[in-house]
């Protein structure tokens, strides 16, 4: 069945709309800490990043001898670790957040792109363990149903 002409104009329309308020939303990115979060992910998770860590160590240990290994240079290295990683829990906490918002999103605009998807898949993240237990099971069946009918296929062409 093929869409006249002013329905094919109005999906145009409204795919236009959509793409008018994701670019609005992506310029209007004013979130201080997210852009903050997902800078010092990215160099963090850097080379750099590592071989500074292991310069830090490495000066640390060799710093041991003039301080007599005392409690205090030991402390040192125990708090500024803790410190770096209780930081970085909510740095990389915020970082997947946004992260699994944006695919999940990417995911909905897909389904609801493809005339033979589910849309009611679409806000799927929101239920239960056992709602998404359930789905599972539908979806794992209708994996079996599909690996059945191709060896079906096979014996037939084999």
């Amino acid at each position: 069945m093929r869409a006249t002409r002013s329905e094919a104009q109005g999906s145009r329309s409204d795919r236009r709309e959509r793409e008018r308020a994701v670019a609005e939303a992506v310029r209007g990115t004013s979130d201080p800490f997210g852009r903050l979060a997902t800078k010092a992910s990215a160099w963090l998770g850097s080379r750099f990043a590592f071989l500074g860590a292991l310069v830090i160590i490495l000066g640390w240990g060799a710093s041991g001898p003039f301080f007599h290994f005392s409690d205090t240079w030991q402390l040192v290295i125990n708090t500024g670790t803790t410190i770096v990683t209780f930081l970085m829990v909510f740095l990389i906490q915020n970082t997947q957040n946004r992260d699994s918002k944006a695919i999940n999103l990417k995911l909905d605009e897909l389904i609801h792109a493809n005339a033979a998807a589910a849309n009611q898949m679409m806000d799927i993240e929101s239920l239960s363990d056992e709602e998404l237990s359930v789905i599972q099971k539908r979806y794992e069946a209708i994996r079996a149903e599909c690996i059945k009918r191709e060896k079906r296929r096979r014996v037939k062409v084999g």
